[in-house]
C-alpha cells in the first residue's frame, strides 16, 4: 500500500517531465539544459551563489542560449556577443520591459522609476529628462572637475597608505568611496566618504553616516532575491523579512532625499550668483518651477537614483 503511494506521485512527475518536454519541442522554444524544470520551482534547485557565476558554468556546458524557469518566470540566458547584440539592437523592444521584482515595488516607487519602470510612454519620458538634462555629454563635461579631485584625493590616499610600513593597501574600498563621492558630487555637490585627516562638523558626520548605511543597505537588498519573485505562492503568505527590511529601507531613504532636496532648494533660493555651476538636483529643480507638474519632488528622487543603481550593479557584478 505504501509502495502504491509513492508510486502516484512519481508517476504524475515524470507525466508532468514530459508532457512539459514535449510543449516545449512544440513551441519551438530556445533550447534549455537537459535537466528537466520541477513542477513549482523549474531549475531553481540549478542555482548556487554567485547567480552570474552560475549562469556562466551553465552557458558553458549546455550553450550561448537557453531557456530557464525560474519558477513561475521564464528567463532567457544570453551569454554570446553576437547574440546579446541580436537582443539588445534588433529585438530591443521585446526585451525593453523589466520584471516586476519586490525591490522594485519599494526601491523603484512601485515600479515607476527609469530603472524598473515598464516600457512605454513613462519610461520614455523618465529616458528623455535622464539623455538631455543629466547625462548628456554636455552635463558630463560639466562635471569633469569633479572626477578629476576625486581622482586626485584617492591618488593622496593611495600614496599615504603605500608610505606605511607593512604598506597593505585595500584598492577596492578606495575604488567605491572614489565612485560614490564622484558619483554623489555631481548629483548632491556633497562627499559622503571621508578620510580620517578630514575636519568634518558633527552634522557633516551625521549625514556621512546615514548615507552610508542607506548605502551599505542598498547593496545588500538590491543583490538580495526574494522567493515570492518566482513562486507568487509565498508572497500571498505574508510580508517577509526581506520586504519589512525593503519598506524601512525605503522610508529612510526618501526622507534622507526629501531633506537634501530641501537643503538645496534653499540654497537655491539664497544664492544671487546665477552663474554658479548647479548640481543634478538643482538642475532638476530649476525644471521643476516651469514644468511642476512633470518635475514632481518623487519624479527628481527617482532619477537621482539612477547612476547610484547602475554604480551597484557595476560593484556587484565586477566583484
Amino acid at each position: 500500500m505504501v509502495a502504491f503511494y509513492l508510486f502516484i506521485p512519481v508517476m504524475l512527475l515524470v507525466i508532468s517531465i514530459f508532457t512539459d518536454y514535449f510543449l516545449h519541442k512544440l513551441q519551438n522554444l530556445p533550447p534549455r539544459p537537459w535537466l528537466p524544470p520541477l513542477p513549482i520551482i523549474g531549475h531553481l534547485y540549478l542555482l548556487n551563489k554567485p547567480l552570474h557565476r552560475t549562469l556562466a558554468k551553465l552557458s558553458a556546458k549546455h550553450g550561448p542560449i537557453q531557456l530557464l524557469q525560474f519558477g513561475s518566470r521564464p528567463v532567457l540566458v544570453v551569454s554570446s556577443p553576437s547574440s546579446a547584440e541580436e537582443c539588445l539592437s534588433k529585438k530591443d523592444i521585446v526585451f525593453a520591459n523589466r520584471p516586476r521584482l519586490l525591490a522594485g515595488k519599494y526601491l523603484g516607487y512601485n515600479y515607476t522609476s527609469l530603472v524598473f519602470a515598464p516600457y512605454g510612454d513613462h519610461w520614455r519620458n523618465l529616458r528623455r529628462v535622464s539623455s538631455l538634462q543629466i547625462l548628456s555629454s554636455h552635463r558630463l563635461r560639466e562635471f569633469e572637475p569633479i572626477r578629476a579631485d576625486e581622482v586626485r584625493l584617492m591618488m593622496g590616499k593611495l600614496f599615504r597608505s603605500s608610505s606605511k610600513r607593512p604598506a597593505v593597501v585595500q584598492v577596492k574600498p578606495m575604488l567605491v568611496d572614489l565612485t560614490l563621492n564622484a558619483v554623489m558630487r555631481m548629483i548632491s555637490g556633497k562627499r559622503y566618504y571621508y578620510s580620517r585627516e578630514d575636519v568634518l562638523t558633527e552634522e557633516e558626520k551625521e549625514n556621512a553616516h546615514r548615507f552610508q548605511e542607506i548605502v551599505t543597505e542598498i547593496f545588500k537588498l538590491m543583490g538580495a532575491s526574494h522567493v515570492g519573485d518566482f513562486v507568487p505562492i509565498f508572497r500571498w503568505l505574508g510580508v517577509s523579512k526581506l520586504e519589512k527590511r525593503l519598506i524601512s529601507l525605503q522610508a529612510k531613504r526618501d526622507l534622507f532625499m526629501q531633506e537634501l532636496m530641501e537643503e538645496l532648494k534653499e540654497s537655491m533660493g539664497n544664492c544671487s550668483n546665477g552663474k554658479q555651476k548647479r548640481n543634478m538636483i538643482q538642475m532638476l529643480l530649476s525644471l521643476q518651477k516651469s514644468e511642476p507638474e512633470c518635475y514632481t519632488d518623487e519624479m527628481i528622487r527617482s532619477i537621482m537614483l539612477v547612476p547610484r543603481n547602475n554604480l551597484f550593479m557595476f560593484f556587484y557584478f565586477r566583484f
